[in-house]
């Protein structure tokens, strides 16, 4: 049985379409992906992710036991500060992507829904003799992102410490409609916003009040155009246990640098001998949607896969990420996508497809 947000009932009572996304019942849209997607870019948008796990790590060895399990350094995070990170196994291979919050005297990961518990165990299983907990906050807890241009401008009416003043992935403690909450600069649509984390049962008036301020519910659906246009990659389609981090183009969260860590050993191989395989964005000049496994050729000769893809809301035209091999992933390279039988022409396009305007 899937699991169900606190927020699971409103989405249910208002029209949302319900989806089995990573053991959660989740809404994947409200009207349409496109109205989402578009309130997103041009004004705010409000999503329920009280799916992502959030994990508590703390005691004396708590830095320790990071820097042993991500890939990405953790002992010098300012007060407050959050940072993208990625879990290795030992074979350099990716078991999640993950944020790392410095929060006081202890550490919050926030993972990926579907990885929660064989991340927990992964956890578990490598504590060894350090003096460290892991607590699992995942059910205890409400996660909800608002995401847009004038998503800083609402939200603040309802916080009690002013989130603009806060920098671009840096998070602090305060008040949401008088109840204590976490507060971080983050987000996974591309657009600027907020993520907030508060006591599960407190979150419902902070929803509704927000979207009675003109906040748009939004759902997976739009979460997943935004990202994809934003070259975020997403857990099972671009990155997974057969992807390493440097060929999946996240070698910038990768310190290898920092000493020993589980995967390092495989890592520092594949820097130094690459796999030939690279992600990169992909356009096309048609209608025609390139989907997940659709085979990227050269010449009749299959490369790789689509790994993501949609017709872009923003851009009015279909796009997509893929691996294919490094010598044939150069921007500007002409390359096919096999969509049903016929090869619809594309090229390569640097990543991400849009960048939010900044002031």
């Amino acid at each position: 049985m899937a699991l169900e947000t606190a927020l699971h009932s409103w989405h249910s009572s208002n029209g949302a379409r319900m989806v089995d996304f990573g053991g959660w019942d989740m809404p994947v849209q409200y009207s349409t992906i496109v109205d989402e997607h578009t309130a997103v870019r041009n004004d705010s948008g409000i999503f329920d992710i009280g799916h992502m796990g959030r994990l508590k790590i703390h005691g004396p060895d708590a830095t320790s036991f990071l820097q042993m399990i991500c890939t990405n350094n953790s002992a010098n995070l300012k007060p407050g500060q959050v940072r993208y990170n990625l879990v290795c196994n030992e074979k350099g291979t990716i078991l999640d992507d993950i944020l790392v919050y410095q929060h006081g005297s202890n550490f919050l990961l926030v993972v990926n829904a579907s990885n929660r518990l064989k991340i927990v165990s992964w956890l578990l299983s490598n504590v060894r003799s350090l003096n460290v907990q892991i607590e699992d906050q995942t059910l205890s807890t409400s996660m909800i992102a608002v995401q847009g241009p004038n998503a800083i401008a609402l939200a603040k009416q309802l916080i009690s410490d002013d989130p603009s003043k806060l920098g671009y992935y840096f998070s602090f403690d305060s008040k949401t409609m008088n109840v204590p909450s976490l507060i971080s600069r983050t987000g996974y649509t591309g657009e600027d916003g907020i993520e907030i984390i508060l006591p599960k049962g407190e979150e419902i008036k902070v929803w509704e009040k927000l979207v009675t301020m003109g906040c748009k519910p939004c759902g997976l659906g739009c979460r997943d155009t935004l990202r994809l246009e934003a070259g975020m990659p997403l857990y099972g389609h671009e990155i997974d246990e057969n992807t390493n981090p440097l060929e999946a183009g996240l070698g910038w969260a990768v310190k290898l640098d920092k000493g020993d860590f589980l995967g390092r050993d495989a890592l520092v191989k594949e820097k130094n001998t690459p796999s030939g395989r690279v992600r990169v964005g992909l356009e096309l000049p048609g209608k025609r949607i390139p989907r997940e496994l659709y085979p990227v050729t050269k010449n009749g000769t299959a490369l790789g896969k689509v790994t993501s893809g949609t017709f872009s809301p923003t851009f009015n035209k279909p796009i997509a990420m893929a691996y294919v091999p490094a010598n044939l992933s150069a921007v500007g390279t002409e390359l096919d996508i096999d969509i049903r039988g016929k090869f619809e022409p594309c090229k390569v396009v640097p990543l991400p497809f849009y960048k939010r305007k900044t002031t």
